[in-house]
């Protein structure tokens, strides 16, 4: 049976054992959207123990951390090994028009779901208009 050689067959896992990649924070993949008076962001953390979740906020900085742990085995040896374990790790800049206050956050399935509430001052708001001579006269007034 002829066998052919693939020299790239294995990049990743000498890559990973060189540069030691398991240790550095991976990405998750996000979704953001605007819904009406919030935003939703959406996390894939598939397999991931909620209790190793984090969230924090710091100013203007909201972190989400997570941790995946490997799979262990006793007197097994692993033939595959592609799913990514390791912490996990997005940053992102949220501005003033966000109420801090009331964000809140779920797992369920494997999917990370935070909610930020838009801030009162920043809502859509209606300005009415008065005429230029109810102007004048509050004016000299």
């Amino acid at each position: 049976m002829a066998m052919s050689f693939d020299p790239f067959s294995q990049l990743d896992r000498i890559a990973q054992s060189v540069f030691d990649t398991s240790r550095q924070p991976r990405m998750m993949p996000v979704d953001l959207s605007r819904e009406g008076d919030k935003y939703l962001l959406n996390a894939d953390l598939p397999g991931i123990d909620p209790g190793s979740i984090d969230i924090d906020l710091d100013g203007h900085l909201l972190s989400i951390r997570a941790q995946r742990s490997a799979g262990e085995r006793q007197n097994s040896r692993w033939l595959l090994q592609e799913r990514p374990f390791g912490s996990y790790l997005r940053q992102f800049t949220i501005g003033d028009d966000v109420d801090t206050e009331g964000i809140s956050a779920s797992y369920d399935n494997g999917v990370l779901s935070v909610l930020i509430p838009i801030a009162e001052k920043a809502k859509p708001r209606k300005v009415s208009v008065g005429s230029a001579s109810e102007t004048h006269k509050a004016v000299t007034a």
